[in-house]
């Protein structure tokens, strides 16, 4: 397009004459407005694919929209740049020289940016964590991944805070992912009765508390909740309710643990089943000069503790072995094979 001739000749003014060629103000003000066209069909596009992820239908695919999302956006600024280039006249020598510069600042501070921006890319290639999965990270954080951007990793805890974590992070150190594959997982939650309780009626009462909780995947099958007798403990019997949990509750571990620990007190109360505390045994060898009975004799804790009454035996009913049909059956954890040795349990999370 011809312009008057005043201001054809200041757009022809050159700003920067190198070897390579000369940048002139038209050539820079048509690489701004192609970086802005880029960047504004980078916005278009990512806002489509966010409405259309989120449709309803779509949550089997709103990880791979996402990755698709964000090749997109990168595509598109890559190519604005390039005709960014083009309109400024910059020679291949003149961007080899920038790259070389690149170079430079790579290795004079630069590497962690550039290594979390290889990482970040291939987090979005690679399929063992996508977004909407609740990871554990080597560092104790924890949490749902919301965001893969170019530098970091946004984790979103159950209490709504938002933590950014280098993608290099992911890459070279240890993640456990709760949901990948499949989303349920096995949680053991340990509570004590005392020795006298009836290990039939302890059963009941924790499958009972295991059926009050929603979060329970199931309550027969090959999946269903089972009580496991694991410790002889110093003052209780020591028991474990093993559940499977829901997809969702899987997330929220925390919450999951405090709502069986509350199901299980109400259960045992109800049946009258004693949770037991710390005793301690303390021997009597001497006192005010005297040994052994008649220290005692001295003490005169007669009225003090009385004798507990006479216990009358009562009949053993027979009560069903979890852990050992568990055990038993190598396929107990459903089409995967996640028996005892891969049970997939959730950990000590909040």
């Amino acid at each position: 397009m011809d312009w008057p001739g005043d201001l054809q000749d200041l757009l022809d003014t050159t700003i920067v004459d190198t070897s390579g060629g000369r940048i002139t103000i038209s050539g820079l003000l048509a690489a701004v407005l192609a970086l802005a066209v880029a960047w504004v069909v980078s916005r278009v596009v990512r806002a489509l694919m966010r409405r259309a992820a989120e449709r309803p239908g779509n949550e089997g695919r709103r990880a791979l929209l996402y990755t698709l999302r964000r090749i997109v956006q990168y595509s598109v600024m890559t190519l604005g740049v390039l005709v960014a280039f083009d309109f400024l006249g910059v020679s291949l020598s003149t961007f080899s020289l920038f790259a070389g510069a690149v170079g430079v600042g790579l290795g004079f501070g630069l590497q962690s940016v550039f290594a979390n921006f290889i990482a970040g890319l291939l987090l979005l290639f690679d399929k063992s964590l996508k977004v909407g999965d609740f990871v554990e990270l080597e560092s104790g954080v924890h949490g749902e991944v919301r965001d893969v951007r170019v530098r970091a990793t946004t984790i979103t805890t159950n209490d709504n805070i938002d933590i950014l974590v280098p993608n290099s992070e992911f890459v070279s150190g240890r993640v456990t992912n709760w949901t990948h594959g499949e989303a349920s997982r096995r949680i053991r939650i340990p509570f004590g009765v005392v020795y006298g309780a009836e290990k039939a009626e302890v059963r009941e009462a924790a499958l009972e508390a295991a059926a009050e909780v929603p979060y329970t995947l199931s309550l027969e099958g090959p999946r269903q909740a089972q009580v496991w007798l694991v410790e002889f403990g110093d003052s209780a019997l020591k028991f474990e309710l093993v559940v499977w949990l829901t997809a969702e509750a899987t997330k929220r571990p925390g919450a999951a643990r405090a709502a069986y620990n509350w199901a299980l007190h109400s259960a045992l109360q109800r049946h009258g089943i004693e949770i037991p505390f710390p005793q301690v045994d303390v021997n009597v060898r001497s006192l005010f000069g005297l040994e052994k009975g008649e220290a005692l004799d001295a003490l005169d804790l007669t009225d003090a503790a009385p004798s507990p009454p006479e216990r009358r035996p009562r009949p053993v009913r027979p009560v069903p072995n979890d852990a050992a049909t568990d055990a038993a059956v190598p396929d107990a954890g459903g089409p995967r094979g996640q028996g005892e040795g891969r049970t997939g349990e959730v950990g000590e999370q909040r």
